[in-house]
C-alpha cells in the first residue's frame, strides 16, 4: 500500500496523530466527499427525490457490503450501528422460559446487558463458555456446553472492544451448524481490519459498525441475515413498512428479505458514505489491511514492554490491531492528558466496558492503542515516548 497517498486521502492525518481507530476511525477524503455531496444536494432537492434519483446508488451499498462478506445483496440490512443491528437480530428470536443462551466472557458490554435482560424479562438462562489458558473462548467448553444445554442462541464477539484478541469463529460455527443452533457473530471490531467470509464462520447473524476500522460514517451499521434465518422467517419486535407489507386491514406479509431487519427512515447521506467507504476497503484488500495493521500493532507492543511499570494486557493465539496496556501506579487521566497535549488520539477503556476481563486481568482500565493501515510507526514512537516520559 502506498502509506503517503493514503494519507493525503485521509485530511485528519494533518491534524492528529490518531490511534483511536477501534473507537472511530478518521474517514478518508471520498467518502467525506460523498456524505456531504449528497446532503447538500437533499437540501436543496428534497429528501424523497433524492432517494429516488439515487436509488441505483443506494443499492450499490447492498452490492459492496455483500462483496465484504462473501453474501448476497439480499442478507444485507442497513443499520444505524452495530449494536442496532445486533439488537434488532437478537429481538427477532423467539425466547421463551428457560431457553439458553450461550456466549462468551469477552463479548461487548451492551451484548451483555442484553442477555441478561433476557434473563430478566423472559426467564432465559445465561452461559458464559470457559476460557483456554492463552485466553480466548474454549471451543471445547462451548462444545460441552452446547450438549448439555442446547442453547437456543450462541453469541460470539469476534474481537472485543477491550482487547486484541481474536477468537476463533469458525470453530465455534461449525459446532453450531452441526447441531442447528442459532448463531450471532458481532463483527463490530473485526469488519475492515481483516477478511471477513460468512460461509467460512458459518454464522446467522453478522453485526458490524461502519465507524471504526471500515472508516465510514458514524451513525452507519449494517446486519448480515442467513439464508437459512431468513426462511425462518423470524422478523424483529415492531417491525415497519421496511420490513411489512400491510395486505389487508388486519395482517402484513414480511419483505423476503434482510430488509424486514431495516426501519423505512435512514439516512441515505450514511447509506451512500458506507458504500464509499466498503469499496475503498475492497480496493486496498482486506489481506493488505490486515497485514499493515497486524504489523503497526505488533510494533505498538514492542515497545510498550520495553517500558517500565507498564504490563500487556493482550491474550490470544491470536492478536489483531486493538493493543491494550495497564500502567501502575499512573492514572488514566494522566495518560490521557499527556497523550492530548501531544495531540495524540488514544482510547482508555474501564471496568464497565469490559468488567469479567478486567477483574480477572486485577486492572479497572487500560490504555488503548489501536493503529490503522495509514498510521505509521513514526506516530506510534510518537506516542511511546509521551508514555514513556510518564511510565
Amino acid at each position: 500500500m502506498d502509506i503517503p497517498s493514503l494519507r493525503n486521502d485521509t485530511p485528519g492525518c494533518a491534524l492528529h496523530n490518531h490511534l483511536n481507530n477501534a473507537g472511530a476511525s478518521l474517514p478518508p477524503a471520498p467518502v467525506i466527499k460523498e456524505v456531504l455531496g449528497y446532503l447538500e444536494e437533499e437540501s436543496l432537492h428534497g429528501g424523497y427525490e433524492m432517494a429516488a434519483a439515487y436509488a441505483q446508488e443506494i443499492a450499490g451499498f447492498y452490492d459492496a457490503t455483500a462483496k465484504l462478506l462473501n453474501a448476497k445483496p439480499h442478507n444485507i440490512a442497513f443499520a444505524g450501528s452495530a449494536t442496532d443491528a445486533y439488537f434488532r437480530a437478537l429481538s427477532s428470536i423467539p425466547f421463551e422460559a428457560g431457553d439458553v443462551v450461550l456466549t462468551t466472557d469477552d463479548d461487548y458490554v451492551s451484548n451483555q446487558i442484553a442477555f441478561i435482560n433476557l434473563q430478566k424479562r423472559f426467564k432465559v438462562k445465561l452461559l458464559r463458555a470457559e476460557k483456554l489458558p492463552e485466553g480466548g473462548v474454549d471451543p471445547q467448553s462451548m462444545k460441552e456446553l452446547m450438549d448439555e444445554h442446547c442453547p437456543k442462541v450462541v453469541a460470539v464477539a469476534h474481537v472485543p472492544t477491550n482487547s486484541g484478541l481474536v477468537q476463533d469463529v469458525e470453530a465455534i460455527g461449525a459446532l453450531c451448524t452441526e447441531r442447528d443452533i442459532w448463531y450471532m457473530v458481532d463483527a463490530c471490531q473485526s469488519a475492515g481490519q481483516m477478511p471477513l467470509d460468512v460461509a467460512k464462520i458459518g454464522c446467522d447473524f453478522l453485526s458490524v459498525t461502519m465507524r471504526k476500522w471500515l472508516r465510514g460514517p458514524r451513525g452507519a451499521g449494517f446486519l448480515y441475515v442467513s439464508d437459512l434465518a431468513l426462511g425462518a422467517e423470524y422478523e424483529t419486535i415492531f417491525p415497519d413498512l421496511a420490513g411489512g407489507v400491510w395486505n389487508t386491514a388486519d395482517n402484513y406479509r414480511l419483505v423476503p428479505t434482510a430488509k424486514r431487519y431495516e426501519q423505512w427512515e435512514k439516512n441515505y447521506a450514511l447509506v451512500l458514505g458506507s458504500k464509499v467507504a466498503i469499496e475503498y476497503a475492497l480496493r486496498l484488500g482486506l489481506e493488505n489491511i490486515e497485514q499493515a495493521v497486524i504489523e503497526l500493532a505488533t510494533y505498538t507492543r514492542q515497545q510498550l514492554s520495553e517500558l517500565d511499570n507498564v504490563r500487556l494486557l493482550d491474550k490470544g493465539g491470536k492478536l489483531c490491531g486493538i493493543v491494550t496496556a495497564y500502567f501502575n501506579g499512573i492514572t488514566p487521566s494522566q495518560i490521557s492528558g499527556a497523550l492530548k497535549a501531544a495531540n495524540i488520539n488514544a482510547g482508555i477503556a474501564t471496568t464497565i466496558n469490559a468488567h469479567i476481563d478486567f477483574t480477572e486481568k486485577g486492572v479497572d482500565w487500560a490504555l488503548r492503542i489501536s493503529p490503522h493501515y495509514f498510521n505509521t510507526k513514526e506516530e506510534i514512537d510518537a506516542a511511546i515516548c509521551v508514555l514513556r516520559q510518564i511510565a
